[in-house]
């Protein structure tokens, strides 16, 4: 009977872990994409990008690593469907960063740019917070410091947004030519959509603080 019991209580400590480990993956490639942006040489640029690119499948194996747990245990700490929505926002969130410093070498553009600058800073800010927030997931007794998190990803994807506009009205307003205007758009586009899959993780977050706090 014991043996049994044992089957079926919820492997708590391994979902956190992964999680956990994920979000800190997060910060540190978060933290190259700064590092990335206030770079002016192609080829230093591209060593942040490799060690990042390394963080990206880290961070893909992370993420499959929960979904088989997620198959393996009858019981979760929190609903199997948010475990889930977690475990994929987090995933995303690294993809885009690694994609916005990939787009970066991949179109040669210089990153000396006030709207790429603050974007990399934005989605380092928010990654902190997202980070912060998931660690004080495993115990739930702090849950205003997890809404607190929670309010500044949000306010830091607004942030974001605001960036990306005056970043484009200040790009048509240019005399920039063509070619690169649609490679700097894209790149701004890359780097926004990271913040807002920083709000995607944090609204998860929020749903299992009202379900279980």
């Amino acid at each position: 009977m014991v043996n049994i019991l044992k089957f079926f209580l919820p492997k708590d400590r391994i979902f956190y872990s992964l999680f956990e480990q994920a979000s800190q993956n997060l910060e540190s490639i978060s933290g190259k994409l700064v590092l990335v942006v206030n770079e002016a040489d192609f080829n230093k640029r591209a060593v942040i990008i490799k060690e990042m690119e390394d963080l990206e499948h880290q961070n893909d194996d992370l993420t499959h690593q929960i979904f088989i747990e997620l198959g393996k245990n009858f019981i979760t700490p929190f609903d199997r469907e948010d475990i889930h929505s977690l475990a994929t926002s987090l995933d995303d969130i690294c993809d885009y960063i690694y994609a916005s410093a990939k787009k970066i070498n991949f179109y040669k553009i210089d990153p000396n740019d006030s709207g790429i600058q603050k974007m990399a800073d934005t989605i380092n800010n928010a990654v902190l917070a997202v980070n912060s927030a998931v660690k004080e997931l495993r115990n739930l007794k702090n849950t205003q410091k997890i809404v607190e998190c929670v309010i500044r990803i949000n306010s830091f994807e607004n942030q974001a947004d605001d960036i990306f506009d005056l970043s484009i009205e200040k790009l048509f307003d240019s005399d920039i030519d063509a070619k690169e205007l649609i490679k700097k758009r894209e790149i701004y586009q890359t780097m926004e959509e990271a913040t807002d899959k920083c709000e995607d993780a944090g609204n998860v977050i929020e749903s299992i603080v009202v379900k279980y706090a």
